[in-house]
């Protein structure tokens, strides 16, 4: 099951699908057309038959008969290896159906899990070795010009994954929200809050109350962000309860119990992680 942050970059790279060849011109100076379509991958070349990856989307370069190349955009916020070998398999899989180069993109908000990611991926296949393209706070550059940001809105969300602890990005985000339609100005600001670490997140959380302090759009989403973070300690908690006793954590149950946000269901959950002898039984 998809993390909310995977499902936002998801919706972020859809929005924008030359978003992709953009970072890679920029970052990596890869010589990409800039003249021909960009387009979210079809279903028939997403869903490959390799082992299920969560959250990835995949795009083509050219026309969907003759594409020129594909692009597979991941977010990873924390090290795991069996992450790294889906990349490697998805890859080489959408290699198998266009014939065309395959190029994945990782988004890493965390510095020392951009670096743990940069590594080639080595797989089981004899002489298959995947290099990912990882975009973390070394690459990325901070916007500090609200009316640029205001322009790239999803490049300036990226900026605020990325540096917006530093006060200065975040109210440049935040006066970008300003100069926009407001539900674009909301949908950016949710955009930002779930794909950014939870230091992040306290700083826009600061900063809310007092921009604009008249909008409807802040009231609102200042409240849902401190029900967020609210969320966030109740998930920790009964993570934390379950590792004192020693039960093992699976991947699936570990995204179910961080992406809840029912204050009630986190309750009822670490009250049963206190007596449970598996993760399974916490779901029942």
């Amino acid at each position: 099951m998809p993390s909310p942050a995977h499902d936002t970059l998801n919706t972020l790279f859809r929005n924008r699908p030359t978003l992709a060849v953009e970072l890679l011109k920029d970052l990596f100076d890869i010589d990409l057309p800039t003249d021909t379509l960009v387009k979210v991958a079809p279903a028939d070349l997403s869903d490959v038959p390799t082992q299920p990856s969560r959250g990835d989307q995949a795009f083509t370069l050219g026309w969907r008969r003759e594409p020129l190349h594909s692009v597979i955009v991941e977010l990873q916020d924390s090290p795991c290896e069996e992450k790294r070998q889906q990349w490697a398999r998805r890859a080489a899989a959408l290699w198998l159906r266009l014939n065309r180069p395959v190029l994945v993109l990782v988004l890493c908000p965390d510095r020392s899990v951009a670096t743990w990611a940069s590594q080639p991926v080595v797989t089981t296949l004899p002489g298959y070795m995947m290099h990912p393209l990882i975009v973390g706070p070394e690459q990325i550059k901070p916007i500090t010009d609200s009316a640029r940001a205001a322009e790239h809105l999803e490049a300036a969300v990226i900026s605020v994954m990325a540096h917006g602890g530093d006060h200065a990005v975040a109210e440049t985000f935040m006066e970008a929200l300003g100069r926009v339609e407001e539900h674009h100005g909301a949908q950016y600001y949710e955009y930002a809050y779930l794909l950014s670490p939870t230091e992040v997140r306290q700083v826009m959380e600061e900063i809310m109350p007092s921009w604009p302090v008249h909008s409807p759009f802040a009231r609102e989403h200042f409240t849902k962000g401190r029900a967020a973070g609210l969320s966030e300690g109740k998930a920790r908690a009964v993570l934390t309860v379950l590792k004192a006793r020693g039960i093992t954590v699976t991947d699936e149950a570990l995204t179910t119990i961080r992406s809840c946000r029912s204050q009630e269901q986190l309750d009822e959950w670490a009250h049963r992680a206190a007596t449970a002898l598996t993760v399974d039984e916490l779901f029942v």
